[in-house]
Formats: structure tokens, sequence, C-alpha cells
């Protein structure tokens, strides 16, 4: 038996993450810009317990030229056509943070969190080029430091602007006509270097009072969130990723391609190489269900991270066999919880409550 539990989410993007995943996906290409698609992959998700869901996003269009697929839906607003009617999966959008207000991203996130009755996330992301600045013409990209300096501000805005109301200041008390305890509303004042913001929220404080915040680890900022994913792509320098964060749940990016045998992923995988060569981002894993659950826990036994951001190659096929092979595989060697222990997406990867830093000031 395995003495430690994985976190396990997943990708859920598009037709998958290799770019020739629409070429050989049974799924319309049309489908990939409705809601019911990712509805589809969340419960398929959620019903092998998984911990939350990832829905990607940018400022700029998917690179490549006519043969990859280019576009997509806004993943905040995705997942939240989508929350009240899942019922247990943490929902967690890409939102890009160099364009967009901290008030912006506060809101939204703790409207998500509401839709989902506290299974919201947000990993926090910059944009740092040219075009996608352009879209805007308010201001040049920023470098790669400044671009994660400021995002990591913006989690501490957002952060603020959400303990802004504590968790009883909507009072309802139609007798003496008061909807709010006043007392309760805090004064947000904060002036950093790249925002300032004042007031509180205009959104109350968030079911899980704190959304789960991610980013990506390959930043020296990465400590202000709760999950750091790396997508470091030897165990090395998961690793070594992993040490620089011990007060976060660390996660290491996996690209998955699966058959019923070896030979036949590796099949599979060089038939979405020969239509378009890509080498993604992480680790990258192509065998059998069982092999896979053989493999995670004992990388996450040689590097410290608390589990796996997965990312499967085709949508469904991919994720069909995760869930229904590899999923059981894990748990029963008892690398993987069986079902949901709470209802939150803190819950699920194991986040204390969040404390309201103003909370009897």
């Amino acid at each position: 038996m395995v003495s430690a539990q994985l976190h396990l989410g997943v990708a859920i993007d598009g037709a998958g993450y290799h770019p020739a995943a629409w070429r050989i996906s049974a799924v319309e290409p049309a489908a990939l810009f409705t809601a019911g698609h990712y509805l589809k992959y969340a419960k398929l998700a959620e019903a092998a317990s998984l911990d939350f869901v990832t829905l990607d996003d940018s400022l700029a269009l998917q690179p490549g030229g006519e043969g990859v697929v280019r576009g997509r839906l806004d993943a905040l607003l995705t997942l939240s056509a989508i929350a009240p009617v899942t019922s247990r999966i943490g929902l967690v959008p890409t939102v890009t943070t160099t364009h967009t207000e901290p008030f912006h991203v506060s809101t939204s996130v703790a409207t998500l969190d509401y839709a989902s009755r506290g299974r919201a996330g947000v990993l926090a992301v910059p944009s740092l080029t040219a075009a996608e600045a352009a879209h805007f013409g308010r201001r040049p990209a920023p470098s790669p430091a400044d671009g994660d300096a400021e995002t990591a501000e913006v989690l501490d805005v957002s952060t603020r602007l959400w303990d802004s109301w504590e968790d009883d200041a909507i009072v309802r008390d139609a007798a003496t006509g008061r909807f709010i305890d006043r007392d309760k509303l805090h004064y947000v004042d904060f002036e950093g270097r790249f925002f300032s913001a004042k007031g509180p929220s205009i959104t109350p404080r968030p079911p899980q009072g704190h959304p789960v915040t991610a980013v990506y680890g390959d930043s020296p900022h990465a400590s202000a969130a709760d999950v750091v994913v790396t997508r470091a792509d030897h165990l090395d320098a998961v690793r070594a990723t992993a040490a620089r964060f011990p007060g976060a749940k660390v996660l290491a990016t996996v690209s998955i391609v699966l058959a019923e045998t070896e030979q036949g992923a590796r099949d599979r995988q060089r038939e979405l190489d020969a239509l378009i060569p890509f080498e993604p981002a992480g680790l990258s894993f192509a065998g059998t269900p069982a092999q896979l659950a053989t493999e995670l826990p004992r990388w996450a036994a040689e590097t410290g991270v608390a589990g796996f951001h997965l990312r499967p190659a085709v949508l469904p096929d991919d994720l069909d066999l995760l869930a229904g092979e590899a999923v059981p595989a894990l748990r029963a060697a008892g690398a993987f919880r069986s079902g949901y222990a709470g209802t939150t997406l803190r819950e699920h990867v194991g986040l204390g409550v969040a404390v309201n830093q103003y909370q009897g000031a």
C-alpha cells in the first residue's frame, strides 16, 4: 500500500493537449465552442472523484497555422456555465492577470465560487506578448519578471477583496430593514507596485473564503499561491520545484497518451506526431493505464510533489482510460482516495479553512 494519497487534476482543453488531437478525435470540431463539450468531461472527471478540472485561456490565439485549432471560449465564463450542473469537481479556469484589474479577477472568481457552491479555483498567469498588449493599447507587454510579480500582486489584492466582507456580514433582517451589518464590511486600502485598490468588494466573501489560487512554478513569486503547477520535464527539476515551495501543494504536469497495450500507446503517439510534431510541456507518459497507475506514485515519492496535473492527448479517448482504468488502479493501490471527503475544492486539495485577515478588525 502507498502511504500518501495523490491529488489529481485534469485538463479538459479543446480536443486534447496535442495540436493534432482534433483530427483523430471522435468529437465534432464545432463542439469545441459549446459549454456542453466541457460539461461532458467535467462530469467524467467528477465520476472518477478527481480533485479538479482546468480549462486553459489566453489573450492571444493559439500558436500555429491553419492545421491547428485556433480560437477558444472564455475559460472562466465556460466553467461558470457548467458549475450549476456539476456537484463535486473543482473548477479551475486560467485567468490572465496582466491586462485585468484585480477587482475584476476577484469578483469573477468569487462569482464562480458561488455558482459552484465552493468549488472554484483560479490558475493565474501573466500575458507577456506584444500581440496581447496590443489588444488593449494601454501599456507595453511586461518582462517575464514583472509579469510574475504583477500576478502575485493580483492574488494579494484579490484575497484582500475576498476578505473585505466577513462571512456573516449579510443580516437580511426585514423587521429592522438591515440587509448588511456595515461594521462587518472592511475598507481595503492597498498601494502596491502595480495596483492600488480601495474599498470593499461588491461581491460578498466567497463560500470558500478564499477560492484556491494556483500559478505555474517557474516564478520566484509562486509561493503566493495555494497550488504550484510545475511544467518541468524531468524528475530532478520537478524535485527542485517541490523543495523550493514547501508551503504550497506542488503538482507536476504530465501529458498522457494511453492505450490497452504499451505498443498501442506508442503507435497513437507516433500517429499524432506524424500529423503535427509536438513537444508538450512537463513530464510525458505513453503506456497503459495500469502502467500510469504504477508510475505516478513512484514519481511522487521520488520528487515530493503532492500530485499531478494530467493532460490527456486526445479527448475523450485518454480521459476515458484515465478515469475508467488508471484511477481505479490507483485507488486499489491506496494511492488515491475513494470518493470525495468534502464538498469544496479547498477540502479536495487538503487546504485548511481560509482565515479572514480583517475579522474582528
